[in-house]
């Protein structure tokens, strides 16, 4: 099998560094820090973002660099599994870049089966909002 990385998947891989370089990197240690914070306080049960992601997922969605996991270039990237395996390890270098790129777990499975097996009022009502970083969602198993 040939793994070398396509034209594309270059492209994003420099566009993800160079964002991850200027963005990410120089903000993670704040951010993590105002995580610990917000977990500490007297009101740690509401579960709160720290105030720098949200301004830096916007900055992502519109580098290009959001949902970079499916393949639908309606709805994301396009990017097949091969061309984001690269983009993957690279945002796993990261505490922070996954949610910063939408791309992180449990949305990403939970966003691949809907998109694969919902149907439309499923798509509507749960697989938009997660593409669009409005919501959250969950993994539970049981035995």
């Amino acid at each position: 099998m040939n793994f070398e990385l396509s034209a594309k998947s270059q492209d994003y891989l420099v566009r993800l560094e160079t964002f991850m370089d200027e963005n990410v990197y120089p903000v993670e240690q704040e951010i993590l820090e105002e995580n610990r914070r917000l977990n500490e306080s007297p009101d740690w049960r509401t579960w709160q973002v720290p105030s720098q992601i949200e301004p830096l997922k916007q900055k992502a969605r519109q580098a290009g660099l959001w949902n970079l996991f499916l393949p639908d270039a309606d709805l994301a990237e396009g990017l097949s599994c091969l061309e984001y395996a690269p983009l993957a390890e690279q945002t796993g270098r990261s505490l922070i870049a996954p949610e910063i790129f939408n791309c992180n777990a449990p949305d990403t499975g939970n966003m691949e089966v809907l998109y694969h097996f919902g149907n439309d009022e499923q798509k509507t009502k749960w697989l938009t909002p997660l593409l669009n970083g409005e919501m959250r969602s969950v993994f539970a198993m049981t035995e």
